[in-house]
């Protein structure tokens, strides 16, 4: 049982004095200390900064540093900076209905130190967890000193019957509000100024005044921060000073290798669904969801400075499943299995997660979003089968045959008419797709194989048409039985005389 009054709290744990005298940043040093001995996870969620971000961070609240974290958008900053509470204690003792979570030892506020000197021990106690000790605030042009910091409230005043230059007539900003716990301010730069400058002193001095009243509280925070360092120039700026008292800058990145950015989707995207149907997801199909937003990451046409976050992949991978699953639902088919052809209907949730340069608006966001689909299914094409003689399938199209597949077409209906496809079957094992697998799976595999062939220019795809013999390839090859026939002609012509 907790103790529930100061008395109480006396004669408890919590009266230990290396508690009593102890900052946050020494409890959550403290605890991630522990963490580390049990080799037991830092951050929860948190895939591909195990090397990079993650040991930086480490670092820092060892160190006891306020930090900042840089990067593009969709780089799990606000899930680490949220993931920081998870080294701050269950729950720690206040005095009952403080708003900035005075510490009962030593309370800093006037309220709670007038009701200390007149109840002593019987001075009510409750309990702040984790959870309520994350003060976060998202940064915005419009957010003032009194929204950070705190000001006179003449309403409060009235009520109270207090006087205006009274302390208990403070409203409290959100700053001392996250006394003993962790302020977080995403997108810095966004944030005025003038308000950065309001923080200069708890940064360092570890107090703030407020607004037109001559006490400071020294408050014991955490203070992160978050920003994208592209906005420095487009929308703002982290001002010089503020910079500089910040303990640790750490930039985050993208995944580094494909199988990280696939571990995130899966981890994040809405995978199962409630439909009562069987969901089957092909490994090669999320590699090419995810090798899309590489893509876009290295391409030209794509704006750097904005990025493209991992949120692309993710919609993404949403979208396509969606696809799938009205499919299954219209042709009562009892798997879900998404298709390449399921990424191409998934254009919504790619075209609004890219910011183009000028080339790329010109092409308009859909022509990109469609080579970029092209550019991933290649690079996976080319994994799986590296040196792979397909020229049985392509001479099957070259000698006239053509596929057109309906977005809604039955995978029994499709399988039956790939089945004509010499040799296109006998290749889907390597995707670690069976004979003996579903009829979906099959046909998943087999025109991923197609697709990937039309992306080596091996075979064509029209709207019209379907999958056919290449257009590029039908070109050259009549180019080049017309200067056969030419040279032909010319060994029987009789010279003139």
């Amino acid at each position: 049982m907790l103790p529930r009054s100061l008395g109480d709290l006396r004669k408890s744990s919590f009266s230990d004095p290396s508690y009593r005298t102890r900052t946050v940043k020494d409890e959550m040093r403290t605890n991630l200390v522990r963490r580390l001995q049990d080799n037991q996870p830092i951050f929860q969620g948190v895939v591909g900064y195990e090397d990079t971000v993650v040991p930086q961070v480490i670092n820092a609240i060892l160190s006891r540093h306020n930090m900042i974290l840089l990067g593009l958008r969709g780089q799990a900053k606000s899930r680490i900076l949220r993931g920081l509470t998870t080294l701050l204690d269950d729950a720690i003792p206040v005095i009952t209905g403080c708003e900035i979570n005075d510490n009962p030892f030593k309370p800093i506020c006037r309220r709670c130190r007038d009701l200390v000197d007149e109840l002593g021990d019987q001075t009510p106690i409750e309990y702040r967890s984790r959870e309520e000790r994350y003060v976060e605030k998202l940064a915005t042009p419009d957010v003032t000193i009194a929204d950070i910091i705190g000001d006179i409230d003449p309403i409060k005043a009235a009520k109270g019957g207090h006087a205006i230059g009274s302390e208990l007539s403070v409203h409290y900003g959100l700053l001392p509000r996250a006394n003993r716990g962790i302020f977080a301010v995403n997108e810095l730069p966004d944030l005025a100024g003038k308000i950065q400058v309001g923080l200069f002193n708890i940064m360092q001095e570890g107090d703030v005044q407020i607004k037109g009243y001559p006490i400071r509280l020294p408050l014991d925070v955490v203070i992160v921060f978050s920003a994208n360092p592209e906005d420095y120039t487009a929308r703002g700026k982290i001002v010089t000073p503020l910079k500089d008292r910040i303990g640790s800058e750490i930039k985050t990145h993208y995944p580094v290798t494909l199988q990280h950015g696939v571990a995130i989707t899966e981890q994040e995207a809405w995978i199962q669904r409630n439909s009562g149907r069987t969901i089957l997801i092909p490994e090669f199909l999320k590699q090419v969801v995810e090798a899309i937003a590489f893509k876009a990451r290295a391409d030209q046409r794509v704006d750097k400075r904005s990025g493209v976050s991992q949120r692309l992949p993710i919609t993404c991978l949403e979208n396509v499943i969606s696809n799938a699953e009205r499919r299954a639902i219209v042709t009562r088919e009892e798997y879900v299995v998404p298709r390449i052809a399921d990424i191409y209907a998934a254009l919504p949730a790619i075209t609004g997660k890219i910011e183009l340069e000028y080339e790329g608006e010109l092409k308009g966001a859909d022509t990109i979003a469609r080579d970029l689909i092209r550019q991933a299914v290649q690079t996976i094409f080319r994994q799986y089968y590296p040196s792979t003689d397909f020229k049985q399938i392509i001479d099957w199209f070259e000698m006239g045959g053509n596929l057109k597949f309906s977005d809604l077409e039955s995978a029994s209906s499709m399988l039956s008419r790939l089945e004509n496809v010499q040799g296109l079957l006998d290749r889907v094992d390597v995707l670690e797709v069976q004979r003996e697998s579903p009829a979906a799976l099959q046909v998943s595999a087999a025109e991923m194989i197609l697709e990937g062939l039309h992306a080596l220019d091996k075979i064509s795809r029209s709207e019209e048409r379907g999958f056919a013999a290449s257009e590029r390839k039908a070109a050259g090859a009549s180019q080049e039985l017309y200067r056969d026939y030419q040279m032909e002609r010319n060994r029987y012509k009789k010279p003139l005389n």
